[in-house]
């Protein structure tokens, strides 16, 4: 079955960095697009990036376009998001989805920036 385990999620001052990670399982990894999302409080859940099977086509919202990077190694069936400069409006749960296949989510790892 599809698996998807998100860590790296914490606490982190304004202008800070974290590293998100999602191992992943159930699926032939190297043939899947991935992306990340996140749903902040009291808003929708939308996509935040997306890379495609070897990692040559990387998309971004605008919003956090310049400042996050996805990345993924196929060896180790894990994808990354690479965050810098947060800001408060990044304070929400992050979630790796398959870009297709079926809505499966992991558990989510949570992000809050605050100083």
């Amino acid at each position: 079955q599809v698996r998807l385990v998100e860590s790296g999620g914490g606490l982190v001052q304004p202008g800070g960095s974290l590293r998100l990670s999602c191992a992943a399982s159930g699926f032939t990894f190297s043939s899947s697009t991935m992306s990340w999302h996140r749903q902040a409080p009291g808003k929708e859940r939308m996509l935040v990036a997306s890379i495609s099977r070897t990692g040559g086509i990387t998309t971004y919202a605008d919003s956090v376009k310049g400042r996050f990077a996805i990345s993924r190694d196929n060896n180790k069936n894990t994808v990354y998001l690479q965050m810098a400069s947060l800001n408060s409006e990044d304070t929400a749960v992050y979630y790796c989805k398959k870009a297709s296949g079926g809505d499966y989510w992991g558990q989510g790892t949570q992000v809050t920036v605050s100083s």
